[in-house]
């Protein structure tokens, strides 16, 4: 099969598997896991802030962070399709008691004043902005990157406002590799982050947030409450810094991949490749007889998998476990079935 549904399907390399047999571990809860330790003590750095704390899933790092940035009944700012919004199953309130309040989106591209225009201050009867989310690169905008120009702004509304500003930057390597922008660049410009090992990157899970020392303090906390309390995890932490130091400069190889496979389907009207920055294709089928389930289902039966995003959006993912001759039958197959 040729598997493009996402990032996140990728298997240890040998090397990870070696590092991993072979970390030093500890007990996590009680903080003395060396791997974990050194791991977070890395990403921190990479980033310019104090602290990093690993937890074992994008979404709860992500729920843990707006948990540090916005307070209960408190109100955050986020796209229409954006992965907290969309993808975290209600999470921000169900377990934040956190409103959400979003734009209309149009991917990576922002419009920061219409965002500014949205700010609710503090007092009766609204409910007040703590925060707003920005996702770097951006999921349902196919993979696009919010230029640093636009951050930066953004940035200046948020301190204007007295207010945070968090990073959903699952994909956010993509975005430094792409760009070239630094990500200790990135993280100047955040209050708290959440990164991804395992999208892209090739580790088989974890993430971590990123924050001031007395944040990270306070997130630790807050992942024991949520279950996110782990043990001899530097068995998992070791397979991150594995893929930090081995597998982030090959990412150029996944935005070429996805840049042939776009320009391969251009012609069926369901693609511009000239938006494809990264790794991730996604296909407009809102013109075409076959939906996105229905174009799934087809690829499926012939060895190619994709991710039906939406009713009429489908979404291909390039990644380590890609190679040239799954490629090749991925755009084989997608324009036999696109050409009807």
């Amino acid at each position: 099969m040729a598997d493009l549904r996402s990032d996140t399907v990728t298997r240890p390399t040998a090397g990870m598997r070696d590092a991993m047999a072979k970390a030093a571990v500890g007990d996590d809860v009680f903080g003395d896991d060396p791997t974990v330790n050194a791991l977070e003590a890395h990403v921190a750095a990479l980033f310019g802030h104090e602290a990093a704390l690993f937890a074992p899933s994008g979404t709860m790092a992500n729920q843990i962070a707006l948990q540090l940035v916005v307070p209960p009944g408190g109100e955050l700012l986020a796209g229409a399709d954006a992965h907290v919004v969309t993808y975290e199953v209600g999470a921000a309130a169900m377990l934040g008691g956190i409103s959400t309040r979003t734009w209309q989106p149009d991917g990576a591209a922002l419009d920061v004043e219409r965002i500014a225009g949205m700010i609710r201050p503090a007092g009766y009867p609204s409910v007040p902005t703590a925060a707003i989310a920005v996702e770097q690169t951006h999921n349902l905008g196919g993979g696009g990157v919010v230029p640093l120009a636009t951050i930066q702004h953004l940035r200046a509304v948020a301190d204007k406002q007295g207010i945070a500003l968090h990073c959903d930057g699952a994909r956010i390597w993509h975005a430094h590799i792409a760009d070239g922008v630094t990500l200790a660049e990135y993280g100047a410009l955040f209050d708290t982050l959440s990164v991804c090992l395992s999208k892209g990157l090739g580790a088989p899970v974890g993430s971590l947030i990123i924050g001031s020392r007395e944040k990270i303090t306070k997130a630790r906390v807050i992942r024991k409450r949520l279950g996110g309390g782990m043990r001899q995890v530097g068995i998992l932490a070791a397979a991150g810094r594995y893929a930090l130091d081995n597998q982030l400069q090959r990412l150029t190889e996944d935005h070429e991949r996805a840049r042939i496979i776009a320009e391969a389907l251009s012609p069926f009207g369901v693609i511009d490749p000239e938006r494809v920055r990264t790794n991730l294709v996604p296909l407009d089928l809102s013109k075409h007889d076959l939906d996105a389930p229905t174009l799934a289902a087809r690829a499926a039966e012939r060895g190619v998998l994709i991710a039906a995003m939406l009713p009429r959006t489908a979404r291909l993912v390039t990644h380590l476990d890609l190679n040239d001759e799954a490629m090749d039958q991925a755009i084989e197959v997608l324009s036999d079935l696109l050409n009807t």
